[in-house]
């Protein structure tokens, strides 16, 4: 008798099971469908996925790329049980990164990891990323799904995005930014996917269940408040973009207003921004007095009702803001630029309401 005989292991006993793969990459393959645009080639399945720029009708692109995660907002999507928005999360935190450059999306893979695959809670995840693919007009083209027993415990998972897009070389961001320009602030659905270790440990100070009635949304429990997916900008954006009015744009994510602004601005001009100028969701001044958070912190931390900030000239402002608000989008007029000596920086004007 051989040691094979004698052990009689599989692979399956060993944690791992294939046939549960195979059944969720069979219930995925609509929601990747559902997402095909031009240029896309072949379905799931293969080794790697094809894209067709020509077919796209780019003719002298330059290739965007970019990854993130939805970082420890999947705690609250595990302890809650609300697998579905996430999804949307993981392809917005990468999708509106590209379209800041002037990219737009072209395809999206995503990478789930868990300990032991539950079919329908992963297929939950998917159905969540081929949505925000959907809204970012990307394809989903692939991904990978990683059983790994001993690395995550219980239902936990972990996500992974990656994003390629593409701009013509003349339409790249940012550019001719100059002093004078108008920084327009996009509302935010919320939280989004930033800060939300601070958000466990505000929770787990205010004593609320993540099953109880949200403080600061009516109707909603604490946990569905806190995971309403994140805001994605790129349709809007895009068609700012081609009709010639956008300079730069700039993705609200962790740092905030003051450290996320600069980074699409040269040096010798500062961003005065004028606090109360939009409206604050209410999450945010809840989330300042449960935890005792100053307004520095917040700024810093959170988007503080802001997921997007975009940068156009003075007599493009008004254009502007009716071209992004029958885009759907909730545009308001925050500050402007202004001429500073050494590096670029946000100077804030007045406080929030919190």
């Amino acid at each position: 008798m051989n040691s094979s005989e004698k052990n009689g292991l599989t692979y399956a006993q060993a944690g791992v099971d294939i046939e549960a793969g195979d059944a969720l990459v069979e219930r995925i393959k609509p929601f990747a469908k559902s997402t095909n645009r031009p240029g896309t080639m072949g379905g799931l399945g293969g080794f790697g996925a094809l894209f067709d720029l020509k077919a796209a009708g780019f003719t002298d692109p330059v290739l965007i790329s970019s990854t993130d995660g939805v970082g420890t907002k999947l705690r609250l999507a595990i302890e809650a049980g609300i697998h579905g928005h996430v999804g949307v999360d993981l392809v917005a935190m990468c999708v509106n990164d590209l379209v800041v450059q002037g990219g737009e999306p072209l395809f999206f893979l995503d990478y789930f990891a868990t300990g032991k695959l539950d079919v329908a809670q992963a297929t939950e995840v998917v159905s969540g990323i081929a949505e925000g693919c959907r809204q970012a007009g990307c394809a989903l083209v692939g991904g990978e799904t990683a059983e790994m027993p001993g690395m995550y415990h219980g239902g936990d998972y972990d996500l992974g995005g990656f994003s390629v897009g593409a701009a013509e070389r003349s339409a790249l961001l940012p550019r001719d930014v100059a002093a004078g320009d108008v920084l327009i602030g996009l509302a935010s659905s919320g939280v989004h996917s930033n800060g939300f270790s601070l958000v466990r440990r505000i929770i787990e100070a205010s004593g609320i269940a993540l099953d109880a009635p949200a403080p600061f949304a009516e109707g909603k429990t604490l946990g569905e408040a806190l995971l309403v997916p994140t805001r994605i900008y790129v349709k809007s954006v895009l068609a700012l973009h081609k009709a010639g009015l956008l300079k730069a744009a700039a993705h609200i994510t962790g740092g905030g207003l003051p450290g996320n602004l600069p980074r699409v601005l040269p040096e010798g001009l500062a961003a005065e921004v004028q606090a109360g100028s939009w409206p604050l969701p209410p999450v945010f001044p809840w989330l300042a007095r449960a935890g005792g958070v100053a307004e520095a912190e917040m700024l810093k931390v959170f988007n503080c009702g802001l997921g997007m900030v975009v940068v156009v000239a003075e007599a493009e402002a008004d254009k502007a803001i009716a071209l992004l608000t029958e885009a759907g989008e909730a545009a308001f007029r925050i500050g402007r630029l202004v001429a500073a000596t050494g590096e670029a920086e946000v100077a804030m004007q007045g406080s929030l309401a919190l």
